[in-house]
């Protein structure tokens, strides 16, 4: 009589016309059993002759099974003893189970993660209150990109692509670009800096991360406009920082009441040319006596410019790095708002001085930039396209905002207070009596894109209304949109 084999095996259901190999189908099988502590260290397992016969396979897929699982350590090969389960497999595998759920809600006190990052809002939030429809803030007018020239450039640069170009990158981004920015922000934003001053990163929120990590300490404290912008906020609180909110005015961040607040803060970060989110523009005397303030108390001003390129009243606002005696300012721009958000591409002017601590910084956490993203802007910027984009854009949002406004003020006449129109690519509306994030998911339903202003607020009673972008919402798309939002704040 034969002997039967010996060994043990899981029980490994095979279907040949699975969408899943047969190879994986057998590794799979073992590699649950053992997770799940139904196979123990110092098991034999079946040979692989065995196995086959049994499964009614071929030898082959059961040989490459098998060895997986020895090279990843959960078989072991012994001389006269076959194939084992690996006995130095922790031993809390047999004893606990592992299983694919996960608990409902995790605990802020566990081991593996920091309590500051419970304190940052929801990413998931943020995307499931934006999509590509009506007033969306941040999206820029995506029909009226030079996709052709863009895409040609991008050809060019791939053609152009040597070996060398696959190392790592100068780690303040490539000197090409950083010079084309300098002569850029220096006609168009009266910013004073060269190359050497300019670090390239992924973006305005990179920029502000990196500019808390190399200026403020954890427990500094740091002015914020208030209302203002929410992933700055985050940015601040997640380094250790103090938020000291200080209000907003029809004239910008109250210095005044700031100084009466917290007078030692060691920054405070401004958004001076379209404030985020009521829009105003600082007014000069409150620029220079930010500039004095910082001066004499010698703390940081960190300046935001993400829109300022977009002004439809006059020429844009001098920024407030061209006004600084003292290099008291970082001023961060991005080319999210003027080109396209995943381009991913920002940058900061920082000091002469500061130069080297930010690059020590920088290369610490991200070593440098993607190097062909930046020689693609470069071309941009160099051959002109970047300047003549501006200007084009520039005329199409300002019709598109100058339709909006109308038919805000159609539809609801005197019942909101519209703000920062004149500037930028949102603009905001203040409603009384109303629940605005309550409206901001009935309008997502109906694929119209109300952001909320209430999250601006760090106070108990925030105001109430609507941040409304108007990049990449057409003229034609106005006035229905306009229409919905008044039903939907009607139905509320």
């Amino acid at each position: 009589m034969k002997r039967p084999p010996s060994g043990i095996a899981p029980v490994i259901k095979v279907r040949p016309d699975a969408p899943t190999s047969l190879f994986r189908q057998v590794y799979e099988g073992y590699h649950k059993a053992i997770l799940d502590g139904n196979l123990r260290g110092g098991q034999r397992v079946l040979s692989t002759r065995a196995l086959a016969q049994e499964l009614g396979i071929s030898r082959m897929p059961v040989l490459n099974a098998y060895a997986q699982l020895l090279a990843e350590g959960y078989f072991e090969s012994r001389v006269g003893s076959g194939t084992i389960i690996s006995s130095s497999l922790p031993e809390r595998i047999a004893k606990q189970p592992r299983t694919i759920s996960r608990p409902k809600r995790a605990r802020q006190g566990q081991k593996r993660t920091s309590k500051r990052c419970w304190n940052l809002p929801s990413a998931q939030d943020f995307f499931r209150s934006r999509g590509f429809g009506p007033f969306a803030v941040s999206q820029i007018g995506f029909d009226n990109f030079p996709q052709r020239l863009w895409n040609r450039l991008v050809t060019r640069q791939s053609r152009n692509t040597t070996v060398r170009s696959f190392d790592y990158g100068d780690p303040m981004g490539l000197l090409e670009l950083r010079e084309r920015i300098a002569e850029h922000l220096h006609i168009s934003r009266g910013v004073k800096c060269d190359a050497q001053q300019i670090i390239i990163v992924s973006g305005s929120q990179q920029a502000l991360d990196l500019t808390t990590r190399v200026l403020l300490d954890p427990g500094d404290h740091v002015w914020m406009e208030h209302p203002g912008y929410t992933f700055a906020r985050s940015v601040f609180t997640h380094n250790g920082c103090c938020v000291v909110p200080v209000k907003v005015d029809a004239e910008g961040l109250n210095v005044e009441a700031g100084i009466k607040k917290c007078p030692k803060a060691r920054a405070v970060l401004v958004t001076p040319s379209h404030q985020y989110p009521l829009g105003v523009t600082m007014s000069a005397s409150r620029r220079l006596q930010l500039l004095d303030w910082a001066e004499s108390n010698d703390c940081w001003i960190i300046e935001d410019d993400y829109d300022g390129e977009y002004r439809y009243e006059g020429m844009p606002v001098t920024s407030l790095q061209g006004l600084d005696k003292t290099s008291s300012v970082v001023y961060i721009g991005t080319f999210s708002k003027v080109l396209f958000p995943s381009l991913r591409l920002g940058y900061l002017v920082v000091p002469e001085d500061l130069v080297e601590r930010f690059l020590a910084a920088r290369f610490a956490f991200d070593i440098c930039p993607p190097t062909f993203s930046q020689a693609v802007l470069a071309d941009f910027i160099g051959e002109g396209h970047f300047v003549r984009h501006i200007r084009r854009m520039r005329a199409i949002y300002a019709e598109r905002r100058d339709v909006l406004l109308e038919n805000i003020r159609e539809h609801f006449g005197t019942a909101v207070e519209i703000a920062g129109y004149e500037t930028g690519m949102h603009l905001s509306i203040l409603l009384r009596e109303i629940s605005d994030h309550e409206i901001s998911a009935r309008a997502a339903r109906q694929n119209l894109w109300l952001s909320p202003l209430s999250p601006s607020y760090m106070k108990h009673a925030p105001r109430q209304g609507f941040i409304l972008g108007f990049g990449s919402t057409s003229v034609q798309q106005m006035p229905a949109a306009i229409r919905k939002f008044r039903e939907l704040v009607r139905s509320v």
